[in-house]
């Protein structure tokens, strides 16, 4: 995946400035894939030079935004990416090299840093059910939304398969008073 044809999706979506992409990109796409705001502009002033998208005459506002809209490049561009495939990536996450250390050294206190991820993943959890009622309500049968709603059980279930996951290591980690005695 890459940061461009992240853009271009928002842009085939609708035009917007800068900002309004980065808060698009910060409410929709971004929960899959990050970027900062500063990676955006650069990567929109990329875009722009490589005649994907043009900017749109400035509006006459104070903050003076420039906005951007996808040039049939830029969508012919997205077509060719979406074809392309790719592997799936692999399960890289520093917390399970942590746990695996852990059953080799003993106890290290991990159960502190499982109980944040639990809530960072419980409050993520929370933001995708939100979104998934506003950007996919059940009512909408037509083929971008169903897209959208399978995009968003992906970010559900992603993050109800790590509250069970972490919620199971807690268990090992924190064991109920005297489950240790009783064994």
């Amino acid at each position: 995946m890459s940061l461009p044809h992240a853009l271009l999706t928002s842009l085939a979506e609708r035009p917007g400035s800068g900002s309004d992409l980065a808060g698009r990109f910060d409410r929709s796409i971004g929960y899959f894939w990050h970027a900062t705001h500063q990676q955006i502009y650069r990567e929109l002033a990329r875009m722009a030079e490589a005649g994907w998208i043009e900017s749109l005459p400035e509006e006459s506002t104070r903050g003076r935004k420039r906005a951007y809209r996808l040039l049939p490049a830029g969508r012919k561009e997205l077509k060719r990416w979406i074809a392309l495939g790719g592997q799936p990536a692999p399960l890289r996450d520093e917390l399970m090299v942590r746990l695996w250390a852990d059953a080799a050294v003993g106890p290290a206190g991990l159960a502190k840093d499982v109980r944040q991820r639990l809530q960072l993943h419980q409050d993520m959890l929370a933001r995708y059910q939100a979104m998934e009622r506003r950007e996919a309500p059940p009512a909408a049968d037509d083929r971008a939304a169903a897209l959208r709603r399978l995009v968003l059980q992906a970010g559900l279930r992603y993050e109800r398969y790590w509250i069970e996951l972490l919620l199971e290591a807690l268990k090992t980690l924190d064991p109920a008073p005297g489950a240790a005695d009783a064994a």
